[in-house]
């Protein structure tokens, strides 16, 4: 395996990116409202695309057509088109929602795309000729919360959705021109908004991405309770023909692609990539691609970086620091109570002064009776 390539862009977090097809052009977006497009042969800013008020929340490249697509918490998307001059030319997208769009991803024909939301909607969107931008149609039911993440099936009809409800789900997303797909296992007659499968995460986490394979006839999930669940369809309204459930010793994934039919690889919280093989006899935890030495006898538990030996270091010091946080807080706990301790002894010796003050000869009588009473 080759060794990476590390660039470093920005000092601050990527919230999202998408190469070309070549891989000549990057487009990110360094956690603010404008996306900036590097050449990847040098490294060097070309263009910055600067239309969105807030944060931009998905990019995608579209390969063949090499447009960009960007959606925002501003609850718009544009389209970017390469003009000759090298600018990118932004055209407005009529979404009609009304909460933050979350993820965007181009269809396989690249004819419309389909921009996930905050307001419980799929916009599936193509391009009006006669006005001249881009319309939204909208898959709504059965949703019940934020939609997460989505994958288009290679025959550019069905939409898979990941959402907060804890589901995953295949929709149908044909438009008015579409080719009609072929039968497959998810179904025949496909007409907009039809659900063709539903299924819900093994312990209730949210759907943080979902994947179609190659040949579309297995749907990969990944949920928020570090679970991955594979799911081969039989037809619709029938129960799959195999479901399998990889729970993982690592943090949650947010992210899956398919290499082939038999590979699928995991990314997440764990900051690396995790390798799965199997196929619709069962499915596995294979290594860590992080890992060059490690093979497909790695133990599946602690597999992840955060149980890895060359993390270690990392945790040492992170248990440092907090020891550090902890002494340093005892030291001011203890600082404190000395303070408390010195404000109540002077507040008795000033409640002393006050009662000498007030009844002296009490007072004095008193001590005389405390020597006469001496041994």
């Amino acid at each position: 395996m080759a060794a990476p390539q590390i660039h470093e862009l920005s000092l601050q977090p990527l919230t999202a990116h998408s190469f070309n097809a070549d891989r000549s052009l990057v487009a990110v977006c360094e956690n603010t409202n404008e996306a900036q497009i590097y050449n990847t042969s040098t490294w060097k800013l070309e263009q910055t695309l600067s239309e969105h008020d807030k944060l931009i929340t998905s990019i995608d490249f579209a390969p063949q057509s090499n447009r960009i697509v960007t959606c925002s918490q501003d609850r718009n998307a544009y389209v970017w088109t390469p003009t000759q001059d090298g600018i990118w030319k932004p055209t407005l997208v009529l979404l009609r929602i009304n909460r933050s769009a979350t993820f965007v991803r181009w269809s396989p024909t690249e004819t419309k795309f389909a921009v996930a939301s905050g307001a419980r909607t799929i916009a599936v969107c193509s391009f009006d000729e006669e006005s001249d931008w881009w319309v939204a149609k909208h898959i709504k039911k059965p949703l019940r919360s934020t939609v997460l993440s989505l994958d288009w099936h290679p025959n550019g009809v069905l939409l898979a959705a990941g959402s907060a409800d804890m589901k995953a789900r295949v929709f149908s997303a044909f438009l008015k021109g579409d080719e009609k797909p072929a039968p497959s296992v998810w179904g025949t007659k496909l007409p907009f908004n039809t659900v063709c499968g539903e299924y819900s995460s093994p312990a209730g986490g949210w759907v943080h991405a979902v994947a179609f394979s190659p040949s579309g006839d297995c749907l990969a999930f990944a949920a928020h309770d570090s679970t991955i669940t594979l799911v081969y369809p039989s037809g619709p309204e029938s129960a799959p023909q195999a479901l399998y459930v990889i729970r993982s010793a690592s943090l949650p994934f947010m992210t899956l692609t398919f290499l082939t039919e038999s590979s699928l690889v995991a990314a997440g919280h764990d900051c690396q990539p995790i390798l799965f093989t199997g196929g619709q006899q069962g499915w596995e935890q294979s290594r860590s691609l992080d890992d060059s030495k490690s093979s497909s006898t790695t133990s599946k538990v602690g597999v992840g970086r955060l149980n890895n030996e060359a993390f270690i270091g990392s945790k040492l010091q992170i248990l440092e620091v907090l020891l550090l946080c902890l002494a340093r807080n005892l030291e001011v706990w203890v600082e404190k109570k000395k303070i408390q301790f010195i404000k109540i002894q002077s507040q008795a010796l000033d409640l002393m002064r006050d009662k000498v003050a007030t009844s002296p000869k009490s007072a004095q009588a008193g001590l005389m009776g405390n020597w006469s009473s001496g041994p």
